[in-house]
């Protein structure tokens, strides 16, 4: 059956969504806790992975490519162009590791301000394994004053149990949506290369998605 190239895709928008994080704080559990709803102890990321999910969030049909980074250092080679285009930001820690916590304000927040291609992305802020509550180190009210600081949405989940699970996600495109030029960059038109993760190719290029 031959694929139609139809200028109506299935879909009102298309955003990138770029988790980051250390390596362990169950960025890739979250990420399979929402797009199939369930939950497993996963190996760390090699290099890069992502999951499409399509979703129905104020009264748009929308896609969502959510980029899944590796943790650790040795596999972040191509770390600026994993940020390239992405309208959110999902800044994972375990509650039950300080460092993690740590490393947010130490590692993270700097790449972000160093990498990110939008003044106007979205951050959501992740508080994960809040099943582990005997264990934490971090509190919620450490998460809020980050949040605060660094212009972060924040949540606080267990992948495990799928509380704030979909919230994370939600909260950040609602967001997303309300901001007009992410909305405009994540419009079905010009989204055609998302995938493909190469730079923008001159005038032309940006042009032909137009109109």
């Amino acid at each position: 059956m031959a694929l139609s190239n139809s200028s109506q895709p299935d879909f009102d928008y298309l955003f990138k969504l770029l988790m980051i994080g250390d390596s362990g704080v169950g960025k890739s559990s979250l990420l399979l806790s929402f797009t199939s709803d369930t939950f497993e102890d996963l190996s760390p990321t090699i290099g890069v992975d992502f999951k499409v999910k399509l979703v129905t969030l104020g009264g748009k049909k929308l896609k969502l490519a959510i980029w899944d980074t590796a943790g650790q250092e040795r596999f972040r080679t191509l770390t600026s162009s994993y940020y390239r285009g992405a309208q959110g930001v999902i800044l994972v820690y375990d509650v039950t590791r300080r460092d993690t916590f740590t490393n947010l304000a130490d590692v993270w927040a700097k790449e972000i301000d160093l990498y990110s291609t939008n003044q106007d992305c979205i951050k959501m802020l992740v508080g994960n394994k809040v099943d582990k509550e005997s264990e934490r180190v971090v509190t919620k009210k450490e998460g809020i004053d980050f949040a605060r600081e660094y212009g972060c949405l924040f949540l606080e989940c267990s992948a495990k149990t799928r509380v704030n699970v979909e919230q994370c996600f939600e909260e950040l495109v609602l967001k997303i949506l309300d901001t007009p030029s992410l909305v405009a960059e994540g419009s079905a038109g010009g989204k055609k290369n998302i995938f493909k993760q190469k730079p923008p190719q001159t005038d032309a290029a940006s042009a032909s998605g137009c109109c």
